[in-house]
């Protein structure tokens, strides 16, 4: 998960997600209510084709695409 500015709460998280099959987005946004703190439910789910990553095998943040 990532993070967008919010003119409220400074920051809101977004989910980048990898799918190999079509996603309700509706159904995602309810079993992270059900299991998440509500600040913690991602505000937006943007689907990506894989996750950039290092040598490492870390996610860099800084290349996904702008939510």
């Amino acid at each position: 998960m990532a993070a967008r500015r919010d003119a409220v709460r400074g920051e809101v998280p977004v989910a980048y997600i990898v799918v190999t099959c079509p996603v309700d987005e509706g159904e995602l946004e309810r079993l992270c209510r059900e299991k998440l703190a509500s600040f913690k439910v991602p505000r937006s789910f943007i689907v990506v084709d894989k996750l950039p990553r290092n040598a490492l095998g870390k996610v860099q943040k800084h290349l996904l695409p702008a939510g």
